[in-house]
């Protein structure tokens, strides 16, 4: 049977005619439905990833203690601190101490069990109060976690002078007559016989700092004090004492924000 032929059949053209029905009226059906609303959600990122303004910044203000071993023996202060730029900060910070005089010797009485120290007349506390100015060293070659770094500082220097020892006139049952004697005071009951004696002081020095933490941080540096009293104070039998100068190693532990 030819092509022609198979168009005529009355079957086939059924066929063509149910097809094209159907086809035409789910073309309709589906014009007439309504369209369903956009179910794509789009989402805004927060803070623009582009902007490096947006960063991650490290803290650059702090505070914390500092803990200090001299020729004087220990002192204790703290600081509050805060970046300048990249290589530059300043802090102020303020500290107690105790301080001698050069020649004196402590000694040890077994009879009493205690310490002393012979031909001396005053105690001594010392209370630097410091503007540091901080230069940070190689910076553009170091990690940021050891920050290398010059300082010194500028400031009053109070020492405070309060009495090591009293004397006192005894009789003496031996001689038979009247002799000096000279004691030891308790620490805190001579306090309230002390006067503040101030001048001009500083320091140079040289440390670094470690970073323990993105807000801690923890230094450690050697300065070289200075504190000369013109008038002198008087700290042994034997006379003035100028200068209170001198090297002391310091430790920082601290907090950042």
């Amino acid at each position: 049977m030819t092509r022609v032929a198979l168009m005529k059949h009355p079957f086939i053209r059924c066929g063509i005619l149910v097809v094209w029905f159907l086809n035409s009226s789910t073309t309709i059906l589906l014009a007439q439905l309504p369209s369903q609303p956009d179910t794509t959600y789009v989402f805004t990122p927060s803070r623009n990833l582009f902007d490096r303004s947006s960063e991650f910044r490290p803290y650059t203000t702090g505070w914390g203690i500092d803990l200090m071993l001299s020729d004087n023996g220990f002192g204790l202060g703290g600081f509050y601190r805060s970046d300048i730029n990249k290589e530059w900060a300043w802090s102020i910070s303020l500290a107690i101490s105790g301080a001698k005089d050069p020649t004196e010797v402590e000694q040890y009485d077994y009879y009493y069990g205690d310490t002393y120290v012979l031909g001396k007349k005053n105690r001594l506390l010392m209370f630097p109060l410091h503007v540091v100015l901080y230069h940070r060293l190689f910076r553009e070659y170091i990690v940021d976690s050891f920050r290398p770094f010059l300082h010194g500082g500028l400031g009053p220097t109070m020492m405070y002078v309060f009495p090591y020892s009293k004397r006192s006139i005894v009789y003496d049952p031996w001689s038979g007559g009247n002799i000096p004697v000279t004691e030891k005071t308790e620490f805190f009951s001579s306090l309230k016989y002390g006067k503040m004696h101030t001048t001009l002081g500083g320091f140079l020095g040289v440390g670094a700092y470690f970073s323990v933490g993105k807000n801690t941080i923890t230094g450690i540096s050697v300065r070289y004090y200075f504190a000369y009293f013109p008038r002198g104070i008087e700290v042994m039998d034997n006379g003035l004492t100028y200068d209170f100068g001198g090297i002391a190693l310091l430790v920082q532990f601290g907090s950042l924000y």
